[in-house]
């Protein structure tokens, strides 16, 4: 979990309109849906779902999804459970544990809560990271557990395993029966695997230290076959990096060494859980990672998600591809990854496209028009952003078209910076006679070739809206 003081909230907070749906009922077959990813989800109730840093459980029909929801200083507020048979459609059932379940919750931090079902007992246990609400110098571990699964948890308290681990980012497994709990330990350099003890509340045996030293977190254990991943991302505060993983035979080693998986930000988010569909065609499995709103100054209640299916080039090697968006059948188990479609963007005055300079990939880059090449800098994905809105993305960088600053002036700077749900990166593409204009959601404005000029290297900025042709539009497929 991104470790990160307390943040103030943004302005304004991306709004999602949902349809009115009804939730099928349990015993109904599932049909396919979409999912886009890099967005907040929303409830039936058209409420955004926060279930950040969490994992999902199946019992019957339905997927459980639990996870962090905060209040806005970043503090614990509860753990919310939402279910679905679809994996969109998601009904808010509770919220499972909250700041009056005991008394150290009353100011805290809850972090990566996880559900496991103990058969013995009959009772549905969960284990979670926690710390004191102002800190990360108590490096807990935190179990709650009921005799239903989206009922209300008891709270049976929280500890450094066997006294003296510390304890941040957590993972349950169970293995048929025999459970485990993985954890980042030693300031998040150590990953610990400890077995349970029978009845899942308390820790049993450390199992191994397999990664001494690695500064590793997020971790997401999962098994295909005889074979177990170990999927992880980098200890950088907020900001994403490169996710990594390591496989076994066994729980208890011996493991591989480390291989990344994604790009080198894995598409700008953290791994939060593996979900396995089992359906009647086939298993697939589905990466669910947060796009953490900390990473462009937001509060935790702002992130994103973001779903991907896991490819396995091999029995022991597995692959994460971009896709903006995911179709999930879970009555048959397939995953469809929907490629992107990407424009060059053109000028009407100059002819020539939207670029960003030198292929920059990192953020503030400028945005400039030049003749067009080809290349991966001058193309752009419109990824939809809601209320009629789009967040233009390129496609070399993976970054959101931003006016810096969110200022509202006049000559206003164009740039790319990472993808928020900050309005200043949200634009509609508006109708003007055959072209188009595109204006900022934040000011109104339009993008705006400076000066009209027609040369390679003319800077791009806002202005007020008008009829000249430097801010007319047209875009292409490329």
């Amino acid at each position: 979990m991104r470790r990160s003081g307390r943040l103030l909230s943004l302005g304004v907070a991306l709004t999602v309109a949902v349809a009115t749906v009804v939730i099928p009922t349990a015993g109904a077959q599932a049909a396919p849906v979409t999912v886009t990813n890099g967005t907040q989800f929303t409830d039936t109730s058209g409420a955004v779902v926060h279930a950040h840093g969490g994992g999902v459980l199946k019992v019957d029909n339905y997927y459980y999804w639990f996870g962090e929801n905060r209040n806005p200083d970043n503090t614990f507020r509860a753990v919310s459970v939402y279910r679905s048979t679809d994996l969109r459609t998601w009904e808010f059932r509770n919220n499972v544990l909250t700041q009056s379940s005991a008394a150290e919750l009353r100011v805290a931090n809850i972090e990566r809560p996880k559900v496991i079902y103990n058969a013995s007992t009959g009772r549905y246990v969960m284990w979670m990271h926690k710390e004191n609400g102002s800190d990360y110098n108590e490096a807990r571990a935190a179990v709650a557990s009921s005799a239903t699964v989206d009922g209300n948890y008891t709270y049976h308290g929280s500890f450094r395993p066997l006294g003296q681990h510390m304890s941040r980012d957590i993972m349950l497994y169970n293995d048929n029966g025999t459970a485990y709990m993985i954890s980042a330990a030693d300031d998040n350099y150590d990953l610990h695997i400890y077995r349970l003890t029978a009845d899942y509340l308390n820790v049993a045996s450390l199992v191994g230290n397999f990664w001494d030293g690695a500064h590793r977190e997020a971790p997401a254990l999962f098994k295909r076959g005889s074979t177990y991943f170990l999927l992880t991302s980098g200890a950088t505060g907020w900001s994403p990096n490169q996710a990594k993983y390591a496989t076994a035979q066994s729980i208890s080693g011996p493991w591989s060494g480390w291989t990344d998986v994604g790009n080198s930000t894995t598409f700008s988010s953290q791994p939060a859980f593996v979900l396995p569909i089992q359906g009647t065609s086939t298993t697939s499995y589905l990466y669910l990672g947060d796009r953490w709103a900390g990473a462009w100054g937001g509060p935790v209640g702002d992130s994103q998600y973001v779903w991907l299916p896991i490819t396995f080039p091999s029995s022991t090697s597995m692959s994460l591809t971009w896709y903006p968006s995911v179709t999930i059948d879970t009555a048959t188990g397939t995953i469809t990854g929907n490629s992107p479609a990407y424009y060059r963007i053109t000028a009407r005055h100059s002819g020539r496209v939207m670029d960003v300079v030198g292929n920059s990939t990192a953020n503030n880059a400028e945005v400039k028009q030049y003749a067009w090449n080809g290349g991966g800098n001058q193309r752009w994905e419109f990824q939809d952003a809601g209320g009629g809105y789009f967040r233009v993305v390129n496609a070399n960088s993976g970054k959101c078209l931003d006016v810096a600053n969110a200022s509202t002036a006049d000559g206003a700077n164009i740039i790319q910076y990472t993808c928020g749900s900050g309005t200043n990166q949200q634009w509609q593409w508006a109708a003007t006679g055959s072209y188009f204009q595109l204006r900022a959601r934040h000011s109104g404005k339009c993008l705006d070739v400076v000066n009209a000029g027609t040369g390679d290297g003319a800077d791009i900025q806002q202005s007020g809206c008008g009829g000249g042709t430097n801010q007319q539009w047209s875009r292409s497929q490329s």
